[in-house]
Parts: structure tokens; C-alpha cells; sequence
């Protein structure tokens, strides 16, 4: 048999760059979709380009560039210059244009702050469709900075440490030296002293950048820092801890398409259902919105703060319960509107004990009792140590207890060590851990006896010196110290029994997985290339832009997406059909001629 015929590489064919490319070609939607765009209105560089200089590259072609490159996984400004070269399709968006990487990525840069936009108004496109409740979720998406670049509080204590150390040995080594008068390189393989003197300068040098990033953390109050990315944090995942970010998703029931995100750097998603639906509810004022979401969102004034709000949150229960008690502050309403929707509204009713109409089928009850509160008032004055310096708190932590220091927040050890703040737990105590420390600590057994392989210590704020409970305690005097009491007092609280919808939790899984997915897989997005959360919002509003593109043509079809883009109708004639003059052509009929039926070749 015969191979399959092949044409001549050198003979010359009649034909345009928009024959060449597939009728239902998602570069279509896209050329369709930013055609229709006011790029001027939501704010675009180079709109309108001036008559004298160097003629500008339209906005308009590198943002559908961009689209195309995000859905086809061509996502750095250098691979999109060369697509502009080699692919057809990116050469029929571009209409020919071939600008150089960065022409491309000086618009990213300059426009980054608008893509978000450009995404919402995909979605409006959408609105008829997208009635549905929503599920939310987060995903750990690794940033664009190397994990040696990220330094958490134990890690630098862990490197200075480890630094002075070898500080010491170096004039240790170098007094011996001295004394021994030799500054010829040794038979043994030990330093000379100018090497010695070379190595001291530079351990000193990283020692005192260390130690200005400690102060910098103590400073702001943070738990770790990222050079490269400062938004970034480290996080974990299913494959250990990455330096991430954590972009929050709200995923639409009805079309599977992501209805809005944000990108935050915190490690959890404890506390952030209410933030990650605030802008949805700004788009959707006069509506409830319903929102479903996994366990690590339980957070009862998270849920309270969405209630007056507007939100409804189905948030999974723990087990063994069948609702969320939620408590507000009870506020009498002289003139309620339960029938509203408004959030203000909402607001007067659930603190003043009442049931909204738009909440009666999820609150059980709702009850206005008086409880004992703790108050603290501003003006209250602080619990001061009984310790006087770092020498004090350390002599007392080698006795055997867990001394604080409020100051530097941190806790002393009784080997000698730092223990960092972890985790604020729900009844308001700070808890510190030291995993490295523990893992090398000479007094392991003495001091912890348990599975977790580290020591955990809680401390109240006002509370400053602990004993471990282990060791053998010395008989000295447990050191004074002045613990400040909050004041209770009654005050009329209004509980609120939340039973959520367990139909919308058990579906919540089926959402929100399945556009991470196809993100990190299918469109090879499962890294960050900008840096910053500002950056980082507008890389992923690409990314989500491109797949509820797809997932729209896959509910919808191509032609009626095309429809939604540009309010025409969009047809082709029959492909099949041998008359070059009609073969592949795009036809645009207004809406008032949608009755029409597109004619037929002969």
C-alpha cells in the first residue's frame, strides 16, 4: 500500500490565515469575547495610542493572546513570543503581529490589576445561568519562591544558633593558632588563619542577616517571612509543606463554573467563607446567597458575620451534631423588617432575636438569654513580668519550668531553648511549639512523654511562668506574678441554633474538586509565575477565565456561547461544501434576524 499523499512544500496554495483555523476553535470565543470588551472603560494601558512615536501593540490582541496561552498551557511571555511565530492560531489572534517577550510581559505588568475585571465580566455573560448555591473551597498553588527562601521563626533560631556555634569554633581555632604561632597550611587539614579569618567574616556577615530578619519578624508579629515572594507562606499539602499561596474558589452549582476567588496567605481556611463570598454579595445585593464548605471553615463568628451579611453558610458539621450554635449581641429593634434581604436589615433582626423570612427554613431557634461575658477594657492595665531581663528567664527555665517573655512572644525552655507562637486557640490562649529544638533536645524524656514527638505549651496573655509537669522542681519559690483577671459581667446574648442543608454539604466535594483539577492538570497551572498577592490574583483570574471558557462551551455548545459574546447569532455554512467562495465562511446576523435559518450551499 501507498503512503498518504503529501502536497509540495514549495508550491504556492490560495488561502488566509482564517481558513486555516477551526470553525469552533475556542480562539474564536476569545477573539469574540475581547472584541466586545470596553477595554478603555475598565481601565487598559494604550487604548489610545498616540499619533506621534514608535505605533503600540493593540491591548486588545496581547489580552487574547494571553487567554490563548493560558488555555493552551503557553503561559511565559517567551513562549508566547514564539507561538506568535510557529502557531497559527495565536497568529490569527494577533492578526499577524509578532511582539517580543517583553512587549508581552510589560502588559501582564501593567495590567494586572484588571484582569480580575475582565473575568467578572465573562461571567455576567453567565448570569441567567448561574442561580445556583455555591460551594467554597480552597487550594494550596506553590508560589514563585524557593523553599530556602522562606524562613519561619524556629528556622532562623535554628540558623543563628547553629552560626554562633561555629563562630566559636573558628576563634577557638584561631587562638590556637596564635598560640601556637603558625600561620603555614597544616598537614592535618585544618584552616590557615587567613582562611580562618575569611570564614569568620562571613559567618558574622549571615549571623547579623539573620538576626535582622529575627527583629523584623518580632517587629510585625510574624511567624515566618518569604524573600523572594513576601505574600508567600509555607504551607501544607498533600505533598508535604510547599511556600504557597491559598486561593479560595466559590464554584456555582448549576454550570460548575468559578463565580469568584481570592488569594490569601493564610496557611488555613479557618474563618475566610465570609471574605471569599464578600464580593459576590457587593455584585448580588438583593439576594441570599447559599454557600457550602468542608470543616476547616468552622468558624462561629465567621458564620455569624456571613448571617448578618446575607450569606448562608452550610459549613459541615463536626461529628456527632446536627447544627451550629451561633452567638450575637443582643440589640432591641423598634421597627424589624424579617421580609428584607438587606443585610442592614438582617443584621437588626438576628440581634434583636427575631428570624428573617429568608433564614426561617435553616434557624431552628433563636433565643435571647443572659450569659456571663468576659469583658476587657482598653484602657485596663497590663500584666507586667516579675522577670527582670533574658538572664533572669533563662536561669528560671533551667530549674524546669516554661518562662514567657510578653515582649518578644516567645517562651524560654528549660533547655534553654525557643519555643514560637503556633496557634491562638478557641479560648483565646497562645500556644508555642519548637519542633526542631525538640527533635535534638538532651532532656526529650524528661520533659515530654507522648506520640506528637514535640512539647506543646499554652499560655493565657497574662500568664508568664510554667513548670512542665515532668521534671523534678526544685525548691525554690515559684516566682510571683500578677495575673489580670478579666471582668464578667451579664449581659443578654442572642443564641442562634444554625441547622445547615445536608442534601447541598454532601454535593460540596462534587463542586469544588473538579475545577482545581482541571486547573493544576489539565492546564498545567499548579505553579505561580508572578509574585505578590496582587500579581498572583491577576495570574489566576487567567486561569479561571480560560476554564469557565471551556466548561461553558462543554455546557453550552459553541454556538451559543458565541452568542452570549457577542449578542449575534453565529453560524457556519456546511464544511463539506465544494464552493470556495462559501466554504468555512462566518456569518453574523443580528439578534432582531435570529428567526432566520443560514442557508445551505448547493
Amino acid at each position: 500500500m501507498p503512503y498518504v499523499k503529501t502536497i509540495d512544500r514549495n508550491q504556492m496554495y490560495m488561502t488566509s490565515l482564517d481558513m486555516m483555523v477551526d470553525p469552533d476553535s475556542i480562539a474564536r470565543i476569545i477573539d469574540a469575547f475581547v472584541d466586545s470588551l470596553d477595554l478603555t472603560g475598565m481601565g487598559f494601558t494604550n487604548t489610545n495610542p498616540s499619533s506621534e512615536g514608535r505605533p503600540a501593540y493593540n491591548p486588545g490582541s496581547l489580552l487574547k493572546l494571553y487567554l490563548y496561552g493560558h488555555r493552551n498551557n503557553i503561559r511565559s511571555s517567551r513562549k508566547l513570543q514564539k507561538a506568535c511565530h510557529v502557531n497559527i492560531e495565536a497568529k490569527w489572534l494577533m492578526k499577524g503581529a509578532e511582539p517580543d517577550f517583553r512587549t508581552i510581559s510589560d502588559f501582564r505588568k501593567d495590567n494586572v490589576s484588571r484582569l480580575k475585571d475582565v473575568f467578572l465580566e465573562f461571567n455576567k455573560r453567565f448570569e441567567d445561568l448561574m442561580t445556583g448555591y455555591l460551594s467554597v473551597d480552597g487550594t494550596k498553588i506553590i508560589a514563585c519562591n524557593a523553599k530556602s527562601n522562606n524562613f519561619t521563626s524556629s528556622k532562623i533560631d535554628d540558623r543563628i544558633a547553629w552560626l554562633k556555634g561555629h563562630i566559636e569554633e573558628y576563634l577557638r581555632q584561631m587562638d590556637k593558632q596564635d598560640r601556637e604561632d603558625s600561620r603555614e597550611e597544616t598537614t592535618d587539614g585544618s584552616f590557615t588563619s587567613e582562611q580562618l579569618e575569611a570564614k569568620l567574616a562571613e559567618a558574622r556577615e549571615r549571623l547579623e542577616k539573620y538576626e535582622r530578619y529575627r527583629e523584623y519578624m518580632e517587629q510585625n508579629n510574624l511567624s515566618q517571612i518569604s524573600l523572594t515572594d513576601a505574600d508567600a507562606r509555607l504551607m501544607k499539602n498533600r505533598n508535604g509543606f510547599t511556600v504557597s499561596h491559598n486561593v479560595q474558589t466559590a464554584v456555582e452549582s448549576n454550570t460548575h463554573m468559578i463565580a469568584d476567588f481570592t488569594v490569601s496567605s493564610d496557611p488555613t481556611d479557618y474563618g475566610q467563607l465570609e471574605s471569599t463570598l464578600h464580593g459576590l454579595k457587593e455584585q448580588r445585593p438583593h439576594s441570599i446567597l447559599e454557600a457550602t464548605a468542608d470543616k476547616g471553615y468552622q468558624s462561629e463568628e465567621d458564620m455569624a458575620r456571613c448571617l448578618e451579611n446575607g450569606i448562608l453558610p452550610n459549613v459541615i458539621l463536626p461529628d456527632g451534631q446536627d447544627s451550629h450554635i451561633i452567638e450575637l449581641p443582643y440589640e432591641p429593634c423598634e421597627d424589624p423588617h424579617p421580609e428584607s434581604v438587606d443585610p442592614a436589615e438582617l443584621s437588626k433582626c438576628l440581634r434583636a432575636g427575631i428570624i428573617p423570612d429568608a433564614y426561617k427554613s435553616h434557624i431552628s431557634s433563636i433565643q435571647i438569654q443572659e450569659k456571663n461575658v468576659l469583658i476587657r477594657s482598653e484602657n485596663e492595665s497590663v500584666a507586667r513580668s516579675p522577670f527582670q531581663d533574658e538572664e533572669e528567664m533563662l536561669s528560671k527555665a533551667a530549674e524546669g519550668y516554661f518562662v514567657r517573655d510578653p515582649a518578644r512572644n516567645i517562651v524560654y525552655c528549660p533547655a534553654g531553648e525557643i519555643l514560637r507562637q503556633n496557634t491562638v486557640t478557641k479560648k483565646d490562649r497562645i500556644r508555642y511549639i519548637n519542633k526542631m529544638a525538640c527533635r535534638r533536645c538532651p532532656y526529650r524524656d524528661k520533659c515530654y512523654k507522648g506520640r506528637k514527638g514535640f512539647k506543646e505549651v499554652e499560655f493565657n496573655k497574662d500568664e508568664f511562668c510554667k513548670s512542665n509537669g515532668v521534671w523534678q522542681k526544685s525548691e525554690g519559690k515559684k516566682p510571683a506574678f500578677q495575673k489580670r483577671r478579666g471582668k464578667r459581667e451579664k449581659r443578654m446574648m442572642v443564641t442562634i441554633v444554625l441547622v445547615p442543608d445536608r442534601r447541598k454539604m454532601a454535593n460540596r466535594m462534587c463542586l469544588s474538586e473538579h475545577p482545581f483539577g482541571s486547573i493544576k492538570r489539565f492546564q498545567d497551572s499548579s505553579y505561580f509565575l508572578l509574585r505578590g498577592n496582587r500579581k498572583v490574583t491577576g495570574e489566576f483570574a487567567l486561569f479561571s477565565l480560560t476554564y469557565n471558557m471551556q466548561r461553558a462551551i462543554n455546557l453550552l455548545g459553541f454556538e451559543e456561547v458565541m452568542r452570549k459574546m457577542t449578542g449575534y447569532l453565529f453560524f457556519f455554512t456546511d464544511p463539506h461544501c465544494t464552493n470556495a467562495e462559501n466554504a468555512y465562511k462566518i456569518l453574523y446576523l443580528p439578534v432582531c434576524l435570529q428567526s432566520l435559518k443560514p442557508e445551505k450551499c448547493a
